[in-house]
């Protein structure tokens, strides 16, 4: 398992752990593949902050990752290196193409260096192979999915995650979402095989406030500790209950079990929610 766990010799050290890196094989990026990303720390244009807990942490360089691959049908690839993103949770990997070219991609669990894969409308079930829907068995674990042809992929890229089909019908497939929902997507979609890299992301304990600012995260505090003017929450005595029939953000709107989900449009292409109905 990839994750070390320090002996207590300090309160931060105490229940820390991180990863190993043992299935990284690269240190330095590709120069080609990465661009500059300038630090907002949650402002605007005009400076002011739109974002509240930003700022700080670690530099970092954006690694230009490749999420549609079907400008590359049937031309096959070699893995270069498995390397590490400070962007994402998941490992990513290089590939050589065989007109030369190179490119990022999210790298999937067991994927190894001299892998040869390749993105084609039809091709062997094999970790890292894309490949269109419907020619994807029933039960494969998948992740790097598209949800509307052509827009490359946009769901299932994080650490550990991975889908599967649990049906094809007509012109649509269903999907199994790791949130556990099920929704239709268009059978033309692209995937690619295999269960994303670092699964044991998820194992991994911060232990300490310094390592979240090395992130890039600032501190948060509660509503409940600032005075009224500040916060719905605020004001009284001590830390006591909120005192409202249902917990507010600081602009006075519902927080905590409210929906946010925004596309209603896709509605009809969801046939089991995230959430359990109560009975």
């Amino acid at each position: 398992m990839p994750v070390r766990k320090y002996k207590p010799t300090t309160p931060g050290r105490r229940g820390m752990s991180v990863d190993t890196f043992e299935f990284i094989t690269a240190t330095k990026p590709e120069k080609s593949l990465i661009a500059p990303r300038k630090q907002k720390s949650g402002r605007n244009n005009q400076g002011r902050i739109t974002v509240r807990h930003r700022g700080g942490g670690a530099k970092r360089n954006y690694r230009i990752v490749d999420a549609k691959r079907f400008d590359k049908l049937d031309i096959p690839a070699v893995v270069k290196t498995i390397e590490y993103d400070p962007n994402r949770t998941a490992y990513i990997a290089l590939l050589f193409y065989a007109d030369g070219e190179k490119r990022y991609i999210i790298a999937p669990h067991t994927l190894k260096v001299g892998d040869r894969i390749v993105c084609s409308v039809k091709a062997k079930v094999k970790t890292g192979n894309r490949m269109q829907l419907k020619s994807i068995p029933v039960g494969f674990n998948i992740h790097d999915l598209e949800l509307k042809s052509g827009r490359g992929a946009q769901a299932i890229r994080s650490a550990g995650s991975s889908g599967k089909i649990a049906a094809l019908e007509g012109e649509m497939a269903q999907v199994t979402l790791p949130s556990g929902s099920v929704r239709y997507v268009s059978k033309e979609c692209y995937a690619t095989i295999g269960v994303v890299s670092n699964i044991d992301y998820s194992n991994i304990k911060i232990g300490k406030a310094g390592r979240v600012r090395w992130m890039g995260k600032r501190p948060q505090v509660l509503g409940k500790s600032m005075n009224a003017v500040d916060h719905p929450h605020g004001g009284g005595e001590g830390h006591n209950s909120i005192g409202l029939k249902y917990p507010k953000t600081p602009w006075g709107k519902p927080a905590l079990g409210v929906s946010t989900r925004r596309h209603r449009h896709s509605d009809h292409l969801i046939i089991k929610g995230r959430h359990k109905k109560k009975r």
